[in-house]
């Protein structure tokens, strides 16, 4: 039992992870229904960019929460504008075409990204060390033992969960959202600006992934140009599980996989990432719209 329980203490904060990573990937299918590929790069981004703001700004010296806080908001908010950017150029063009070239697209941006970070000579492909945001040590309770970082890491990321319902429940630009997710054509003729909303969306995807992998990098510290692409897939499985579209699917899938995949790799590691797409074929077979998802209808 207690192995149990501390095992669920890594699933939670693995899940946290990918919970965050999901939202994104739901909230722009939920918009303009699209698979954004290259979503999960944003979070490769996020771990190279507060890197050098950690590197240039204070070395190797130990910053408090605060200020490690402050780093992480300040650097996704800058992969924030990058993820707008990318929708910008590489998907808005595409928007009025069926929806397989805006896939293609993304995929190529993915592949662009990754390829590109591997040849500035400042990054380069060999691996780095993230740095060490803040002072960790280890809480016992009963037979759990739990590191700060850990705390710490699920704190952040349902605090900012909760943020983003209220965002999207009780605020003009949720509202918005919530209407271009169900009739983009009537809220255009609403007023809704559908480019502004496209655009917020996109920068709270591209922002929440970057928080994700400075989340995942403080406990698991290296960081490559191409670590993104089985978190993302992950990810991705994560949003499908829990009804892609919907972000409490998002949340509770993120959750689901993370605790799934820390169990199964405690019993048989080389097995756990293939699990997981048994786990989606699964929910599929039963539930193909996800465990909190809404069966789609096609418009005619």
């Amino acid at each position: 039992m207690e192995n149990f329980l501390q095992l669920l203490v890594y699933g939670l904060q693995l899940g946290s992870v990918y919970a965050l990573l999901a939202i994104g990937y739901t909230m722009v299918f939920g918009i303009i229904k699209m698979i954004n590929m290259a979503h999960c790069d944003f979070l490769m981004m996020g771990c190279y960019i507060v890197f050098f703001m950690v590197s240039i700004f204070f070395g190797d010296q130990m910053i408090g929460p605060a200020v490690a806080l402050l780093v992480v908001l300040v650097g996704s908010s800058i992969i924030g504008g990058v993820g707008v950017g990318i929708e910008r150029i590489a998907y808005k063009p595409l928007r009025n075409r069926p929806t397989i070239m805006c896939m293609i697209s993304a995929i190529g941006v993915s592949t662009f990204t990754q390829n590109l970070f591997r040849a500035l000579p400042f990054i380069g492909p060999t691996p780095r060390s993230f740095p060490k945001l803040i002072q960790d040590f280890t809480i016992t309770v009963g037979p759990v033992q739990i590191s700060f970082a850990r705390i710490v890491t699920v704190a952040i990321a349902i605090v900012i969960m909760l943020i983003l319902w209220f965002v999207v429940q009780r605020t003009k630009i949720g509202m918005h959202m919530r209407a271009v997710s169900n009739d983009k054509d009537a809220s255009s003729l609403m007023g809704v600006n559908i480019n502004r909303v496209i655009s917020i969306t996109f920068f709270i995807g591209a922002f929440l992934a970057a928080v994700s992998g400075c989340l995942y990098a403080t406990s698991y510290t290296v960081i490559q140009p191409t670590m993104a692409t089985t978190l993302g897939n992950k990810a991705f499985i994560a949003a499908v599980v829990g009804g892609i579209g919907d972000i409490r699917g998002a949340v509770l899938g993120g959750f689901v996989i993370g605790v799934v995949e820390i169990l199964v790799t405690s019993v048989w590691s080389d097995l756990a990432y293939g699990f997981l797409f048994l786990v989606l074929v699964i929910i599929l077979l039963l539930k193909p719209e996800g465990l909190l998802g809404k069966p789609m209808t096609e418009k005619v």
